[in-house]
């Protein structure tokens, strides 16, 4: 029995990747490998190239809503969800990694951990890292708190500060994204910022940060003079 033209083109992809990890891939080829682990059998090429048009590069395609993936010809339900799971997994990986170095003692490293786990999401998010007085994350040290909706993130201060008592935190970075782009903060932002870091210094909690995200730039209170 033959084989599909495709099967051909599936293994000499994989032994690229093996050979030389995503080096010399383009785009639309590294979507179309993460498609060829969800998609047992047919051509994955055609959806890749759609999504990458679509989407506009690999990250694009990893933050897409899933209403969005489906409506691609050639997306199953498992390849949906599946770049979901490695959005998350990769996610994770990055939180493992923080907690294993002093990742956020560095303002650029700071600036690259939350762009990369919050910036391209979709909707609004706040969230916390509690860091040892190294600045290295604590084990489980990063709390997302999250809001389905598209302009604010209800953040409790007195809910990070018992967190930071719980965990025995000596310190704390804030960060939330604002899916539209614009990185100035609101004057809802200022008072969320000035709630929190009223409340962190009752219990001697120091707020090394408060960054705004998206996927390509970070705003850093600190650096404004809001903090």
């Amino acid at each position: 029995m033959e084989r599909p033209h495709y099967h051909g083109h599936r293994q000499r992809l994989r032994k690229r990747f093996l050979k030389s990890g995503l080096a010399g891939f383009g785009e639309h080829e590294i979507v179309e490998l993460l498609l060829t682990l969800a998609i047992p059998r047919g051509d994955a090429k055609p959806a890749a190239k759609e999504l990458v048009n679509r989407f506009g590069n690999v990250r694009g395609v990893l933050d897409a809503p899933l209403s969005e993936l489906r409506s691609v010809a050639g997306v199953g339900e498992i390849a949906e969800s599946a770049s979901h799971v490695i959005r998350a997994a990769a996610t994770f990986y990055l939180q493992q990694t923080s907690e294993a170095r002093e990742l956020l003692a560095d303002p650029q490293r700071r600036h690259d951990f939350w762009r990369m786990w919050i910036g391209g999401m979709q909707h609004e998010v706040f969230g916390v890292a509690y860091l040892v007085s190294a600045n290295a994350v604590l084990t489980d040290g990063v709390e997302i708190l999250q809001e389905r909706t598209v302009d604010r993130a209800a953040v409790y201060p007195r809910r990070v500060v018992e967190a930071a008592l719980r965990r025995q935190a000596a310190a704390i970075v804030l960060a939330h994204n604002h899916p539209g782009g614009k990185l100035e903060p609101s004057e809802h932002d200022k008072l969320v910022t000035r709630a929190v870091v009223l409340a962190a210094e009752t219990i001697g909690l120091r707020v090394v940060d408060h960054l705004i995200v998206s996927p390509d730039d970070a705003f850093s209170f600190r650096n404004a003079g809001l903090l």
